[in-house]
């Protein structure tokens, strides 16, 4: 299972290795601070090291998404434009979808959340690399089994397609064990939350005793009295 970076400042990217690609949307790039889209994009490619790199369009129509998706695809070969399932109103993406698998734009599909989703736009797809990027965190949020449901929809990708499939929107670092055991062929994850991830291994005893003098430490720091 590849793992890449959500979000990652320009200071992570240097210092985190190890990782396959790179993920960022429009939420990621405002907390970034970015200020021009294009151009933190190129600032981006220089920093991620060729590595494969989803970025997203900001339109919420065909033609506007078709034209950002052209402009993206052009600044680098490694960009991968990550187009969403639906748009705003709801509406299928998939015209859009087949116009720039036409045009041989290397594609990342986002927000997907169910399999008719999928099923809809793998007849488009079947015979790209594209990624699927299944937002299983945000399933989670809404009391669905996300491991369970993202193992069926990896399986249909994985039977009728060359695409690839993306545990996106991770809520905790676990979600590295649950992607792979749910047959994901990528984990996007934040840089906070894969770090948390070195402690894979740790003594529970060991942890539960550090835990207990985090918070005597808090606790003498903010002088409180009882």
């Amino acid at each position: 299972m590849k793992i890449f970076l959500d979000g990652p400042n320009l200071s992570q990217i240097k210092s985190i290795k190890n990782i396959d690609g790179y993920t960022f949307n429009p939420s990621l790039f405002k907390k970034l601070g970015a200020k021009d889209y294009l151009e933190f994009t190129k600032l981006i490619v220089k920093k991620t090291s060729n590595k494969d790199l989803s970025i997203e369009v900001i339109g919420d129509n065909y033609s506007s998404c078709y034209n950002q998706a052209l402009k993206l695809s052009k600044i680098n070969k490694n960009i991968r434009v990550k187009i969403p399932i639906t748009y705003s109103n709801g509406k299928s993406t998939k015209k859009l979808l087949k116009d720039l698998v036409k045009k041989k734009i290397k594609l990342n599909i986002t927000a997907i959340f169910t399999l008719n989703q999928i099923k809809e736009v793998i007849p488009i797809l079947k015979n790209t690399t594209s990624i699927l990027s299944i937002f299983s965190g945000r399933l989670y949020d809404i009391g669905i089994d996300a491991g369970e449901k993202f193992k069926i929809m990896s399986n249909y990708v994985h039977k009728n397609s060359n695409c690839k499939t993306l545990w996106a929107s991770c809520r905790m670092s676990y979600d590295l064990r649950s992607a792979k055991n749910s047959k994901a062929d990528i984990i996007t994850i934040s840089p906070s939350l894969f770090i948390k991830s070195n402690k894979f291994g740790y003594s529970p005893l060991k942890y539960s005793k550090d835990t207990v003098k985090g918070f005597l430490i808090d606790a003498k720091k903010s002088k409180f009295k009882i």
